[in-house]
């Protein structure tokens, strides 16, 4: 079990480094590992999907690694980010500063100083947040890009996160987008378009695709009370990739298909110029990552095999089953270094924090393994590191390597 990584001399390999020698360059264990061969691809496999005259936006909150980062800046047309820092990551690299959004809810008055003074486009998520960035422009005698982050008034079934519908923290409601064009209008902000973002993690193509139609119908009713010509659309994003044995890899055909038509038949006859985008993380960079931990002890305990790794939950939360599971089912896992023996024992596999939440792999079938071999975890390339309590009990950070 591979999973699109390489196999050599027997152990999974990251960017052609056999697991064990990494472990070594590496220096110490846990670690994350990214693949920019898998990056790489699963960016050429959108681009064979989505039509062509839409772009392409990496939301840098999936994973915020610099180095992924660079490499992302050369495939993707451009960035979304969640704060400064991850705003002076992405301003870090070649992507032109009028190519990188700023999304999320309580922005402070630094941050959107920053953000105005970069000449990155804001989305606006709020009408008290429009009249700030308003005043900081007039401050700064820059003329801020915005675009107006809208919340829909739909929701989107079989998302991890729904992230719009009903009362949300997000975006404006769409009821009173009208009325904020028209306040707007009054100000000197640049103001682009429309950000729509209705929920992540979905796996069912369908769900997507209607969810797509949706979005398009509401942007292009809303560009109708735009005071300026609308020159942005981000339709979001949520496409989910596959965490357990029962997930189904999503259907990128179904969903290119439905994308070309609505940008053929409603789009482009009303908005021939404007750039649109669909904004993705996960999906970019979710498979291209393995989370590498040591086994450190085995033990039995009336009758259950314990493997103790020196990682855990504090580097990836969400694999702990502590990140918005209601029923908690294990992530793909592989004993690394014996990548090619047959499983052969049932085992569990914890962590090296003081708590039963620290829990890896329950009940998994593995190759026999004990003190010194190497536990991976797979699709651990987005919101594993930085979705985690790091801190939690004082353990060190792991380090991070792009291959």
């Amino acid at each position: 079990m591979t999973r699109g990584f390489e196999e050599i001399d027997g152990e999974l390999a990251v960017g052609g480094v056999p697991v064990s020698r990494l472990a070594a360059r590496v220096g110490s264990t846990p670690f994350f590992a990214y693949d920019r061969r898998l990056l790489t691809e699963r960016v050429a496999l959108l681009r064979r999907h989505l039509p062509a005259d839409l772009q392409l936006s990496y939301a840098i909150k999936a994973n915020p690694m610099p180095a992924v980062v660079q490499h992302m800046s050369g495939l993707v047309d451009s960035f979304d980010v969640a704060s400064s820092i991850e705003m002076g990551v992405a301003l870090d690299t070649t992507m032109p500063s009028n190519r990188i959004s700023f999304a999320g809810p309580g922005k402070t008055d630094a941050e959107l100083r920053q953000a105005v003074a970069a000449g990155v486009t804001i989305e606006l998520e709020s009408e008290n947040e429009a009249a700030r960035v308003a005043r900081i422009g007039s401050e700064l005698s820059i003329r801020p890009r915005v675009a107006v982050r809208v919340n829909p008034d739909f929701s989107v079934k079989g998302s991890g996160m729904r992230m719009g519908g009903g009362p949300q923290q997000f975006g404006v409601d769409a009821e009173r987008v009208p009325a904020l064009l028209k306040e707007l209008a009054s100000t000197d902000l640049d103001v682009l378009g429309f950000h729509c973002f209705a929920g992540s993690q979905n796996l069912k193509a369908d769900i997507i695709a209607e969810a797509q139609r949706r979005t398009v119908e509401l942007l292009l009713r809303l560009a109708e009370d735009a005071v300026a010509p609308v020159r942005y659309l981000n339709l979001g994003g949520g496409f989910g990739i596959p965490y357990t044995e029962k997930d189904v890899a999503l259907d990128l055909e179904v969903i290119g298909e439905n994308l070309a038509t609505l940008m053929r038949d409603e789009v482009r006859p009303r908005l021939p110029e404007t750039r649109v985008v669909t904004e993705l993380g996960r999906f970019l960079v979710g498979e291209a990552g393995v989370y590498v931990t040591r086994v450190v002890d085995r033990k039995e305990s009336r009758g259950k095999t314990y493997l103790v790794v020196d990682g855990g939950l504090h580097h990836q939360l969400a694999a702990s089953g502590n990140f918005g599971q209601v029923i908690r089912r294990n992530y793909p896992i592989a004993v690394a270094n014996r990548i090619d023996r047959e499983p052969a024992e049932q085992v569990t596999v914890v962590g090296c924090l003081c708590t039963p939440l620290d829990l890896l792999g329950d009940n998994v079938t593995l190759p026999e393994a004990g003190v010194g071999d190497l536990v991976v975890l797979y699709q651990a390339g987005a919101y594993g590191l930085t979705a985690s309590p790091t801190a939690f009990l004082s353990h060190p950070a792991p380090a991070e390597v792009l291959l």
